[in-house]
């Protein structure tokens, strides 16, 4: 009996040690994954702000996005390979990542009948620090403004802008920048296989379009207002390229696309809030964050109805109807995965949308959408 209690005792600690031993693995593993991305967040969700960082810099980092720009422009894949260390795995990746960006804004350029002009950059360094000689972690916020103008009507240009927050890792090369890692929420990510959109009837549909001039309410007006000046990183520098720090933000809790949709409608002074669609303290119900929940919530109410729903070649000439305040919802495998507000026309009465998750001002409105996976929820609000 002994005997068999002294095995059974060795059997209970070799097991406890194996379980003991692979958790230590795991956790070993989890935090180095989950390391960077941490410090990211900690410094996004960190009122420190660096004293002193060089402007050489900023410089730098600057001159290498405008490089990373130029290629996306001239569609040359070898200047964009020469910006990445792609013996490195991480910076082969992020190589690949902006080769399948590119391709996806030929093709939607395409489709838009729109040749892109200039794309610029505009870097706020957030913090940095030097892991070896000659390598540096960055983590900055980055604001791209894109310039276009149509092929038919070239004098008029029309721009937009994406702000994106970056950590990367980049070596100094005789006085460049040449990246070795790179993470950020790509703005394009869910169009990135995106299908050639080459429809010559949907291009000439676009560029034959009159341009827009509606007539908008004071509350309209508000609304476009505060969504241009709460748009974060996309934008203008003087309003500080922040949210609104009297509302929580939801990105680290699922995304804020719905609470920014949500803030627009309410600080336009046309909406009250009630027990369904709520705000206070932080503490937000499901109607007034979550995408899926503020598009019911709208429709059901009588806040809002439908124009059209369906995939873009179903609906893109619905499109025409939204006028600003209104919204659009993204639908992903049946579910409303992300909304977005009407703010303005491009020179052909194109709508463009801003927003937050990632962070953008006056986007045409299914840019980095264009997947056909993806279904499209027009809603008039009624202001």
């Amino acid at each position: 009996m002994n005997v068999a209690k002294n095995k059974y005792i060795k059997y209970i600690i070799f097991t406890l040690s194996l379980v003991l031993f692979f958790a230590f693995i795991f956790n070993y593993k989890l935090n180095n994954l989950c390391k960077e991305e941490a410090l990211v967040r900690e410094a996004y969700n960190s009122d420190e702000h660096p004293k002193e960082i060089s402007e050489q810099y900023t410089v730098l980092l600057e001159n290498l996005f405008d490089y990373r720009n130029k290629a996306i422009l001239d569609k040359n894949e070898d200047i964009l390979k020469g910006i990445y260390d792609t013996n490195i795995k991480f910076g082969l990746w992020a190589y690949e990542q902006e080769v399948k960006k590119m391709k996806y804004l030929e093709n939607w350029s395409s489709k838009q009948g729109v040749n892109f002009n200039n794309i610029k950059t505009k870097v706020k360094i957030k913090k940095m620090r030097e892991r070896e000689k000659n390598l540096y972690g960055i983590i900055c916020d980055v604001s791209t403004e894109y310039k276009y103008s149509y092929e038919n009507d070239p004098d008029k240009t029309n721009m937009f802008r994406i702000g994106t927050y970056h950590y990367l890792h980049v070596k100094i090369k005789d006085g460049n920048y040449i990246i070795t890692k790179e993470w950020y929420t790509d703005p394009f990510a869910d169009s990135l296989n995106l299908e050639n959109i080459k429809s010559d009837d949907i291009k000439n549909y676009i560029i034959n379009h009159e341009e827009i001039h509606p007539q908008l309410t004071k509350e309209q007006e508000k609304a476009i207002d505060y969504a241009h000046r709460y748009c974060g990183a996309a934008a203008d520098e003087e309003f500080g390229l922040k949210f609104n720090t009297k509302y929580r933000d939801f990105n680290g809790d699922g995304g804020d696309c719905a609470n920014f949709a949500s803030q627009i409608m309410y600080e336009s002074g046309k909406f009250k809030k009630n027990e369904i669609w709520n705000y206070d303290s932080g503490s937000a119900t499901k109607a007034w964050v979550n995408a899926q929940g503020f598009k019911n919530y709208i429709v059901n109410s009588g806040r809002g109805s439908y124009i059209s729903k369906g995939s873009y070649e179903e609906v893109y000439k619905e499109a025409y109807n939204l006028t600003p305040g209104d919204f659009v919802g993204y639908e992903k495998k049946g579910r409303i995965t992300h909304v977005s507000t009407v703010t303005g026309f491009d020179s052909k009465g194109y709508p463009l949308v801003t927003c937050h998750n990632t962070d953008r001002l006056l986007v045409p409105w299914d840019l980095g959408w264009s997947d056909k996976a993806i279904k499209f929820h027009l809603i008039k609000v009624n202001y």
